[in-house]
């Protein structure tokens, strides 16, 4: 078979169909090639995910005391105006995170599963949580599952002891080989969830625009058929039931764009240069695509691990990674906590939004369960224990919030995603190295 013939029209079909409907398989899709050669709900029904990288000053993040959250710590003090939708989980780990690496700690986050240490494409994983819900929560929505990221680039090859990039790079994967890409521009994600923007028209005839080109898509598929072996056409059935899946979203944002009540929408030009307003906004997007129904499982990095961004906004003018590292030097663990506690606030904002957009009897924040957190618990002996994590939102499906629960030994963070996977109709008994659910979310105080 002739690899390269097979290649060039992939890279067609990633051209033709657009970064906004088929990337997640077709990205996926040619590591693989090149490796052989709105109706309310009464409850919770919607997950998201928000990536912190290089753990935490765990001193200045923990709550003081247990039970309800009387008085933040310095780091989660921006959570104030909405602490009350807000719990801290203390004492969660990642056993298979081991052996702990900046590679491990993200790709463990969402799967807590073993990543294959590889530095080639024969990369293996698990299937992470978010995608999980998109498999159920995604069958009524445009989009199954939205991956976000601030990276603009992604690099590749080996990027950290012997692991591939595709683990920092990726938070969600919808099959142990399977990554999906994340996306960080900011009018490339509304391109994805409205089209061009514009009138109600102008994003029905963009829509109908997209659809066009899937008939090519099928066409140069069936072409190909022709020339390949058994393997192969079963890899391109594969492919042709993701291209049926993407006719499914067409007609349903064509159905939305008709029925939904949207004001005219701007797209984003390009993306600011301030890492505060570029967050920012990739917030307000993640909002609007609640808002509109557009998807219900939403997956956030706020920075690769190992990133050497700098924050001078907060007075962190040194890069991230190498104060990571700090020795135990008091100045270095400061600055580690001024830079968690700007990434909260800047959480803190976005629920705050939810909780000012009404839906139905509640809130945008009461139907959404949101997990913020590290895979990484101490950045300076990258250990998988004891890691910063906090859940937000729920109260339409009976989360108490404004606790800070402590477990009384190492819990798995399994655990809590087994419960957020319960707590929106998608019911496991067990999720990767589970033993129990975090029942106390939704308890009263005191049980």
């Amino acid at each position: 078979m002739n690899l390269r013939k097979l290649a060039l029209p992939r890279r067609t079909f990633l051209r033709g169909v657009g970064a906004s409907l088929a990337l997640p398989l077709l990205d996926a899709m040619v590591p693989a090639m090149t490796a052989l050669a709105k109706t309310p709900a009464a409850a919770v029904r919607r997950l998201g995910f928000v990536y912190m990288p290089m753990g935490s000053d765990i001193t200045r993040w923990t709550p003081a005391a247990e039970g309800k959250l009387e008085e933040l710590s310095p780091s989660l003090s921006p959570l104030a105006p909405v602490k009350e939708h807000v719990s801290v989980l203390t004492n969660t780990e990642i056993k298979l995170a081991y052996p702990g690496t900046h590679a491990t700690s993200n790709s463990s986050f969402l799967s807590c599963a073993r990543a294959k240490h590889t530095e080639s494409t024969d990369y293996y994983l698990g299937t992470t949580v978010d995608q999980l819900a998109a498999r159920q929560l995604g069958r009524a929505t445009q989009l199954p599952s939205l991956e976000l990221a601030m990276d603009m680039l992604q690099t590749v090859g080996q990027c950290d002891n012997g692991y591939a990039c595709v683990y920092q790079n990726n938070l969600s994967w919808s099959s142990p080989t399977t990554p999906l890409p994340a996306e960080a521009h900011p009018r490339l994600v509304f391109e994805m969830l409205f089209g061009e923007g514009g009138s109600k028209a102008d994003r029905q005839a963009a829509l109908r625009r997209r659809a066009s080109l899937l008939d090519f898509v099928k066409e140069d598929i069936a072409r190909l058929e022709r020339t390949l072996g058994p393997a192969d056409r079963a890899k391109v059935g594969q492919y042709l039931d993701t291209v049926r899946e993407v006719e499914r979203r067409i007609q349903k944002a064509e159905a939305d764009v008709a029925e939904k009540p949207l004001p005219d929408l701007d797209r984003p030009v390009g993306a600011p240069a301030s890492y505060a307003d570029h967050a920012r906004l990739m917030f307000d997007l993640q909002v609007l695509a609640m808002q509109a129904d557009v998807t219900r499982v939403i997956t956030f990095q706020l920075a690769r691990e190992t990133s050497s961004r700098t924050y001078p906004e907060v007075g962190v003018p040194d890069p991230h990674h190498p104060l990571s590292h700090h020795g135990n030097d008091p100045e270095k663990i400061a600055k580690i906590a001024k830079i968690n506690q700007f990434h909260v606030s800047l959480f803190a904002e976005f629920l705050g939004k939810l909780k000012a957009t009404k839906e139905g009897d509640g809130s945008l924040l009461d139907h959404s369960l949101i997990l913020y957190g590290s895979g990484m618990g101490n950045p300076n002996v990258h250990d998988h224990i004891n890691l910063p994590i906090l859940v937000a939102g729920g109260a339409a499906g009976g989360m108490q919030g404004g606790r800070h629960i402590r477990f009384s030994k190492p819990t798995p963070l399994a655990n809590l995603h087994l419960t957020l996977l319960d707590k929106v109709g998608v019911h496991l008994d067990q999720f990767a190295d589970s033993n129990g659910k975090v029942d106390e979310l939704f308890e009263p105080l005191g049980i």
